[in-house]
């Protein structure tokens, strides 16, 4: 009797241990590998078919670093000492005089007024001269509009919304008062191809900024090379003049002021130059008093018009040098080139991925068939503690252990 409690302990314990049966899974696995058979070179199929339709895309980056003013570097300093909890701004003057700092350069990349600024870039479209096909020149907004490649799927599932939009059309206004609207582009209200087009220049035309060393970087995805590396060096351009302009906006308006009040001293102290002039010629053998007199009179007059054009003149070269002094120089450290090898799509990658995860989708549905999903998640999830023995089973083990001490001593 104690032999046979002991085996019923030892099966308990067994029974316990080996809940989840990896052996048995592997088995039912192995039991309906023909599914595998089946499936996988069907989801191979697929996913080569649909990696295939997908068009491949260029990627091109332009790396600037961007000349650091000391009022630049002064706000940097204070933005690292708030981090550490120092509160420096009344002591130093706020966060310097500038409000475009690097770290807004993609904010204004992304936004509207920037991103219709590229509207009408012209691009070209390389033809092949053996071919006889000749390059296209056309704005950006139309190579977007009618150039741009799709896979073959996307028309059938872009069939339902055209045919609600044709119906929409009919109680729309005329064809030609929105081609009129389509022609004219206004940031404030842009039509809905033109909202269209900005939203795939935004997913084509990225900016960002590295926080520590303030190197901007500018990359541009595109369907076409040689359009990529257009774009990125059209986008670096325009970036650099906007900031070129907000830099100086403020000394090259001293400037126009200084060359305003330049013209006028010189136009005045020309007028006192010719009345002084006309005036000696008329009175040059006369030598009253009064003469003499006036003579002066104009003489400091025409002197104090020159002093007047003399100082207007030097305030002018000193704006103008002041305008050279405020213009940044950026650093070229990437130019923009011309792509030789695609970025993308990894068709290989997106056809084993495709596979494995149907792998793994016909192993989970023939576990559930076999009933072993069901015994995995409640061996983790009812983990319960080993049943403890009565006093019966006590005292039958406490036995057993003794005949078994007994039977060594013998």
């Amino acid at each position: 009797m104690s032999a046979n409690n002991n085996d019923q302990l030892n099966g308990n314990s067994i029974q316990q241990s080996s809940a989840v049966d990896f052996v048995k899974m592997y088995k039912d696995l192995l039991k309906h590998r023909k599914l595998y058979y089946i499936v996988l070179p069907i989801a191979f199929v697929l996913a080569a078919v649909y990696a295939l339709a997908i068009p491949n895309f260029y990627k091109c980056t332009v790396k600037l670093s961007p000349e650091m003013s000391s009022s630049r570097t002064n706000s940097s300093l204070l933005s690292l000492a708030s981090n550490f909890g120092f509160n420096m701004g009344k002591s130093t003057g706020g966060m310097g005089t500038e409000a475009l700092f690097p770290t807004l350069y993609p904010d204004l990349v992304n936004s509207t007024d920037f991103k219709v600024s590229l509207f009408p870039v012209p691009v070209t479209i390389e033809g092949n001269k053996k071919k006889g096909i000749q390059d296209r020149t056309m704005s950006y907004y139309e190579y977007l509009e009618k150039e741009q490649k799709s896979p073959w799927f996307s028309a059938i599932l872009a069939v339902p919304g055209k045919l609600v939009g044709w119906f929409i059309s009919l109680f729309r206004q005329k064809p030609s008062d929105l081609e009129d609207q389509e022609k004219t582009v206004d940031p404030f209200r842009l039509t809905k191809k033109q909202a269209m087009i900005i939203k795939a220049i935004n997913s084509k035309v990225l900016c960002d900024v590295d926080k520590k060393t303030m190197v901007i970087t500018i990359q541009v995805t595109d369907q076409n090379p040689v359009i990529a590396a257009t774009m990125a060096d059209t986008v670096k351009t325009r970036l650099q003049k906007f900031i070129t302009d907000y830099r100086t906006s403020k000394v090259r308006v001293d400037l126009e002021h200084y060359k305003k009040i330049c013209e006028e001293t010189k136009a005045r102290y020309e007028v006192a130059r010719q009345k002084y002039s006309e005036f000696v010629d008329a009175n040059q053998y006369i030598i009253l008093q009064t003469v003499r007199q006036e003579q002066v009179d104009l003489e400091n007059e025409m002197q104090l018009q020159y002093n007047a054009y003399m100082q207007a003149a030097q305030q002018l070269v000193n704006a103008e040098a002041k305008v050279q002094e405020e213009t940044p120089a950026f650093t070229t450290l990437q130019s923009a080139t011309v792509p030789v090898r695609k970025a993308g799509p990894s068709r290989a990658k997106m056809c084993l991925m495709f596979v494995f995860l149907m792998f793994v989708c016909t192993s989970g549905w023939i576990l559930y068939k076999e009933g072993d999903l069901m015994a995995l998640f409640n061996s983790k999830d009812e983990e319960e503690p080993a049943p403890s023995l009565d006093a019966t089973q006590q005292a039958a083990l406490l036995q057993a252990l003794l005949n078994l001490k007994s039977k060594e001593e013998k």
